[in-house]
Parts: structure tokens; C-alpha cells; sequence
């Protein structure tokens, strides 16, 4: 469930000179004539060192070296590897990027040629948002990695592209690069010059709209308490007793689960109450009791809250809005979670307001391995606002008051069918300590989900509009599954 979260450590390492494990920079390729005023230069880092791992860890910078601006969406690196047998598959994952996740994408190839040392690569492009390298600048850290998809240990060690000594940045022949087509660094295994496209190429977005007439839920929250018997026929169940997430010992409470009076209609209003110790804190969520959506356009309108009611402010609190499926066993490949995450005073090693779209693939609790990618914006977001996931067979996609925020790609998207949850916690007691008992407040003022349809935020809010006009409070067509 949400909160599993952890950001991913953020590394700036100086760039070095081209020197790597005895290789020199005269033993890179020449530039074609075609790209001879682009100069491109890889480097190249592990964090996985070992000769065998759960993933491989290429972490990656691209430099401008040459006098011109080069599109980034032009560019692409191929990173070499020995599959550890011919029927296995892999995944990729980007953990962090300085020019966002969301604008990297990674495709798997087979090598015409086979050598002893590789037989695949990982293709990595850009998106136009990554935006350009001007002369002198490069990318920045790109976190990479990738992993077998049965979660089996890999043999790395005799893969072309390693080098497990090379735990700081550094010109890496091993890995080359690609500009507008033309091979500009690098030298691939033999036999195997990068000049044809990854066998899966990647997607693009879907660029067109969707049909607001699917099988829907809607529900605009008009009842009269957590214990209202239409609040479970509506298929809502009201979270109870102790557990995570959140710290250890607090007590999910029905009945800080309320439906308060907003201009001419109701808001749900989700309740967090502390003092500042286990026992004296009380939490909130609600959740579909079906498991039913996957697929989709996800949205509600939330009202965030920085401050307590009264009290003394500071409490390290998560309101959420977000969709999941349960983890069965430890990386579960089942699992999977699309989070929105308000953090109106910080936690998780943030001190500052922070909004987090994260979408998860799996996870182990113990010892602790998430696989995961996320958006993020510093800033207040007190007040109401429209948030919105939409999730399709290539990205999950996050807006916030219509502006696109993040999207994410394989390997995160939901395997299987979903809950929807919305829940108000505390993520540890360090961020205030005071015995003073102070409460904070989330209201949701309508939940939508329209299955299989992937809707723009006008069409969301047009199609609420027309819900509301018709004086539909409730609606839920959406199929079991």
C-alpha cells in the first residue's frame, strides 16, 4: 500500500578523463563525415559491482563535446550485455534522471553477430522533453538498471559493457552513442556497429481521446458518516484497527472519517490526529472493496493542508490519492502501486513541501529493495486541486489541474486489477515532538474512473460537470473482474 516509497539517492560525481580499465581514447571509433561538427562522449558508472547482482546498474552521463546543440531526442546509447540464456527476458527501469525519467525510454535488442561477451544490448533514447545539450553541457546522472524478469540472480562479469572497478564517472568506450543514426563514441562488440534500430522499438503517447461513455465509477461522497450502510454498498470499505504504513502502534479511525457540508453539497474529509506518540495517533483511509480497475483514467478533486487545525505545526503527514494491487510475496511481480503523495512538511529525508507521483513495479520489505520511479514538485499545494492518473497498455500518466506532471512506462505498469485508495497517515514522529495534540485535514470531493479510456483533463472535468448537472451522486458500472 501507499507508502512505500523511498527517494533514490542522487549522486554528482565530477566528470574524469578518459581512462578506464587499461582502454584509451584512441581506441574510440572515428566520426563519420555526416556528424562531424557533433561530438558526443559517454560516461559511465556502476553501482552494482559485483559479478553477479539482482540488476545491472549502468548509470549514465552524456557530454557535448563538440561547437554544436545537439536534440537529445536524436541521440541514443546502447549498453552491451551476455543474456544468461537464450529464452530469458529483461526489464528496464530508470530509478532517477536530471532530465526526469519520464523522458528516457529503454528497449532490449539481440546482436546480429554474437560475441563471447554479448549477445543483447539496452538501447536507451530521449524524448523531445529531455530538451537539448548545448556545447560543454551533458545530461546529468541517468540512473539505469535493469533485471531478469523471473527476479533471478544475473551474471554480469561477462558482459561486454561492465566494468564493476568503475564506481565513479568516466569516459566508457564500452558504451556507444548514436546521433541522428550516426555512430559519433564508442566501440560495439565486433561485427555489431550500431546502425540498425532496437528490435522493440519505443512508443510514443497515445494522442488521441477517449470515450467518457465507458463502464464508470463516480461518487461524489454524500453521506452521512464512515457507518452509513450506503457507504459499503456503494463498495467502499472504511480502514480499521492498527498496521501499516505509516509508524507502528497508531490506530486507523473510522470515525475521523467524515462528510462535512462544502457550499451546496459534501466533502469527504479524511482526519489525522496526533501528540506526538504511537498510541496518540489516529489515521485515516478508504478503499474500493473490489479490485476491478486497471486500465484507464483515474481522477478526484483533493484538498491538501499544510497546516493543523491548531497545535504546533511540522508533523511529517502523507495525503494520498492513488490505485494498487497487494504484494502476495516479497518482489511480488503482480504487485503494482500509482501514488499520489502530499508531503506539506516534508519526510523522507525532504525538509520542504513535496508532491510525489510514483509508480511501482515491486518491492521486498525486508531487506529493503523497491522498484520504483517517480515524479516530483517542491512547493505549497494548499488547496483543492484535480488530480488525475491515466494508465494505458504504454505509460502511466500524472496531471495536476490539467498540467501533465509525470509518465512512466514498462516496467511499472499494473499487471493485474486494482484497488482504489485514498489515506491521510504519519510517516514517523521526527518531524514534531511537541505532546500538544494537533490534527491535519484531506477532503476529496469526488472520486471518477472511466475503464479503458484514456480521457484529457478537459474531457475529465467536462464529464464530471455533466454527472453533477444530471444530479448523479453515485454511479458504478465498471465490471467485476
Amino acid at each position: 500500500m501507499s507508502g512505500k516509497f523511498r527517494v533514490p539517492a542522487r549522486v554528482r560525481t565530477a566528470m574524469a578523463v578518459c581512462t578506464a580499465a587499461g582502454l584509451a581514447c584512441a581506441a574510440l571509433t572515428a566520426l563519420p563525415a555526416a556528424a562531424a561538427q557533433d561530438s558526443l562522449s559517454a560516461q559511465y558508472r556502476t553501482s552494482a559491482s559485483g559479478a553477479t547482482a539482482d540488476q545491472v546498474e549502468p548509470w549514465l552521463e552524456v557530454t557535448n563535446t563538440g561547437s554544436t546543440t545537439v536534440p537529445l531526442s536524436n541521440v541514443t546509447l546502447r549498453y552491451y550485455f551476455k543474456s544468461d540464456g537464450p529464452s530469458i527476458s529483461y526489464r528496464f527501469a530508470c530509478s532517477w534522471a536530471v532530465k526526469g525519467c519520464a523522458n528516457v525510454t529503454g528497449t532490449f535488442g539481440t546482436l546480429a553477430n554474437p560475441t563471447a561477451t554479448a549477445d543483447r544490448y539496452l538501447e536507451i533514447g530521449f524524448t523531445s522533453g529531455a530538451g537539448s545539450l548545448a556545447p560543454g553541457q551533458n545530461t546529468g546522472d541517468l540512473q539505469l538498471r535493469f533485471y531478469r524478469a523471473d527476479w533471478q540472480t544475473l551474471t554480469q562479469s561477462d558482459d561486454y559493457s561492465f566494468n564493476g572497478a568503475q564506481t565513479s564517472y568516466a569516459d566508457w568506450s564500452k558504451v556507444t552513442v548514436q546521433d541522428g543514426g550516426n555512430l559519433v563514441w564508442g566501440t560495439a562488440p565486433a561485427g555489431n556497429d550500431p546502425t540498425q534500430p532496437p528490435t522493440t522499438p519505443p512508443t510514443t503517447p497515445p494522442t488521441g481521446g477517449g470515450n467518457p461513455d465507458g463502464p464508470t465509477l463516480f461518487d461524489d461522497f454524500s453521506y452521512t458518516s464512515s457507518s452509513d450502510p450506503a457507504v459499503q454498498q456503494h463498495g467502499w470499505t472504511v480502514k480499521s484497527g492498527q498496521g501499516g504504513p505509516g509508524v507502528s502502534g497508531a490506530t486507523w479511525s473510522p470515525g475521523d472519517v467524515t462528510f462535512v457540508a462544502d457550499g451546496t453539497g459534501k466533502v469527504m474529509n479524511l482526519k489525522l490526529t496526533t501528540d506526538g506518540t504511537a498510541s496518540g495517533t489516529r489515521e485515516t483511509e478508504i478503499q474500493t472493496t473490489a479490485r476491478k480497475f486497471r486500465n484507464g483514467t483515474y481522477a478526484a478533486r483533493v484538498k491538501f493542508n499544510d497546516t493543523p487545525t491548531g497545535g504546533p505545526d511540522g508533523d511529517h503527514v502523507n495525503q494520498t490519492f492513488f490505485t494498487f494491487t497487494p504484494l502476495n510475496a516479497p518482489m511480488d511481480p503482480d504487485y503494482s502501486e500509482q501514488d499520489f503523495e502530499y508531503l506539506p512538511n516534508g519526510g523522507w529525508g525532504e525538509t520542504q513541501n513535496i508532491m510525489y507521483e510514483t509508480s511501482w513495479e515491486t518491492y521486498n520489505p525486508d531487506p529493503w529493495n523497491a522498484v520504483n520511479t517517480h515524479g516530483q514538485q517542491y512547493g505549497s499545494l494548499d488547496g483543492w486541486h484535480n488530480l488525475q492518473i491515466t494508465i494505458d497498455n504504454t505509460f502511466i500518466t500524472y496531471y495536476i489541474d490539467g498540467v501533465q506532471v509525470a509518465q512512466h512506462g514498462e516496467p511499472y505498469l499494473p499487471e493485474t486489477p486494482q484497488w482504489i485508495d485514498f489515506n491521510h497517515w504519519l510517516i514517523d514522529l521526527a518531524g514534531q515532538t511537541s505532546s500538544t495534540p494537533r490534527s491535519y485535514n484531506e477532503q476529496v470531493d469526488y472520486v471518477y474512473f472511466v475503464k479503458d479510456q484514456v480521457l484529457t483533463p478537459a474531457q475529465v472535468q467536462s464529464t464530471v460537470a455533466g454527472l453533477r448537472g444530471a444530479g448523479t451522486a453515485f454511479e458504478d458500472t465498471v465490471p467485476a473482474s
